[in-house]
């Protein structure tokens, strides 16, 4: 017998006018006879990192976090119930502190620490100037590894509005700049955060990045399948029935999260609200707009296009109402609850609506194919926020939920926790999952070395 096999590289891409579309991993990458450990089907590693703002529904009497238990022997929260269907690819980790959040003797500006330490344990420069300081974090020390071998080094996200003001205070004497994002390539240098799906849609996939642009092809009702049909047509012709079949799937939920873009660009351009400069193609819900944020980060974990990504529900001190859950008060103003029990209560709600998100991304992730397993088996995400009680701004024991199988480095089903007054920093579960993935650091902020029992 004769095996003609050939191999198609890892990346093979269809290209037309002013369009790139990656493939996803299909059998035709990996040579014939070849150990799997070996070729194209072997698991990358891929890392995500989803922000919270304002904090959790939790204070020391009233506790909506926290599962009860520990190690394999814990029942899931209120809030981490959505994970129930996932459990043997979470770790609930709990007792970490971020020190470098609190004050150490500037005064105010507790939501704006919270997030711009919570990647990198760094406390941030007070300044209103130009002249921030930061630290370079772990999504970005991720993405100068494994950006060497995709499109993209890393994507940023945010559902929810977006301060373009990049000088000036927002609090306590801070640039607005450590709070518009969590993302740092060097310690002067804060990547911007994408809100607008069509935008990442066109970053990803081709041209066209400007309103006038995506209107036109909303009116022309182009799709970025359409521009690459000739290079289509060629490669199904040396596809065998499975892989015909998976890039069918694969064009499939491409077409479908186009359509679902260019809806929401057409809905926000007949819109009559008096907003002139509301970006197109934003839903107007916040699960609609959180889901097709995740989705196209999926589509970019399928086609290898980017393996880091990060995240933010939203800004801290942000005010948005949640009235698709009943809950028209505002995000920040609300978790400040006093205290009170019936409040906390109140926000638990917006925690869980929030988790309900990640496990819909988890739940993708899980039913899709990756080489021998599946992307949700490939992928270490992190989950958590920069307060864990936000009523009193505390970074300390913070709400943090490690999910997937980081390509077979990670064990899950457990509940990790660790005693607050130890003060390990959470520094040192970024430097695991760095090291689970491949990503040799020795440090990052005030680390003190890898997470024990991770």
């Amino acid at each position: 017998m004769i095996i003609r096999k050939m191999a198609l590289p890892r990346r093979t891409f269809l290209r037309g006018l002013g369009a790139t579309l990656a493939l996803p991993l299909l059998d035709a990458m990996v040579p014939a006879f070849t150990p799997i450990v070996k070729t194209a089907a072997k698991g990358k590693s891929r890392l995500g990192f989803v922000y919270l703002p304002n904090g959790v529904a939790m204070n020391d009497a009233v506790n909506y976090w926290t599962p009860k238990g520990v190690g394999t022997d814990f029942e899931f929260s209120p809030i981490l119930s959505p994970l129930s269907p996932f459990r043997d690819q979470v770790t609930v980790v709990s007792g970490l502190n971020q020190r470098n959040g609190e004050s150490l003797g500037d005064g105010n500006g507790e939501h704006t620490r919270a997030g711009a330490s919570w990647l990198n344990g760094v406390h941030p420069k007070k300044t209103e100037g130009s002249d921030i300081k930061n630290g370079t974090t772990a999504d970005q020390i991720a993405a100068a590894q494994f950006g060497k071998e995709t499109v993209l080094p890393s994507i940023e996200l945010i559902a929810s509005e977006i301060d373009l003001v990049l000088g000036g205070q927002c609090e306590g004497g801070y640039s607005c700049a450590y709070m518009n994002t969590i993302s740092w390539r060097s310690p002067t240098t804060p990547l911007p955060v994408e809100n607008n799906p069509s935008v990442v849609f066109e970053r990803m996939f081709g041209e066209g990045g400007t309103k006038e642009e995506r209107l036109e092809r909303i009116k022309k009702k182009r799709s970025v399948l359409d521009r690459v049909n000739g290079d289509l047509t060629r490669l199904q012709q040396t596809l065998g029935p499975g892989d015909r079949l998976r890039v069918a799937e694969y064009l499939e939920s491409v077409r479908e999260i186009e359509r679902r873009v260019r809806t929401a660009e057409e809905q926000n351009e007949a819109s009559t609200q008096p907003v002139p400069d509301r970006p197109v193609g934003i839903p107007a819900r916040f699960d609609d707009h959180v889901k097709l944020l995740f989705d196209l980060q999926w589509l970019a974990y399928q086609s290898d296009l980017t393996r880091v990504f990060v995240l933010m529900y939203g800004r801290e001190l942000n005010s948005r109402p949640f009235p698709e859950i009943g809950i028209n008060e505002p995000h920040h103003g609300m978790s400040h609850h006093g205290d009170n029990p019936a409040n906390i209560l109140k926000y638990s709600k917006v925690n869980l609506y929030h988790m309900e998100q990640f496990a819909y991304f988890l739940d993708k992730l899980r039913n899709t194919p990756d080489g021998d397993g599946t992307l949700l088996d490939n992928t270490m995400l992190l989950y958590g926020a920069g307060f864990s009680n936000p009523n009193v701004h505390r970074h300390i024991n913070l709400p943090l939920v490690v999910a997937g199988g980081g390509a077979g480095t990670l064990k899950g089903g457990r509940h990790l926790s660790y005693k607050v007054s130890d003060d390990v920093p959470m520094t040192n579960l970024l430097i695991s999952m760095l090291d689970k993935s491949g990503v040799e650091v020795s440090q990052i902020g005030d680390s003190t070395g890898p997470l024990s029992g991770l």
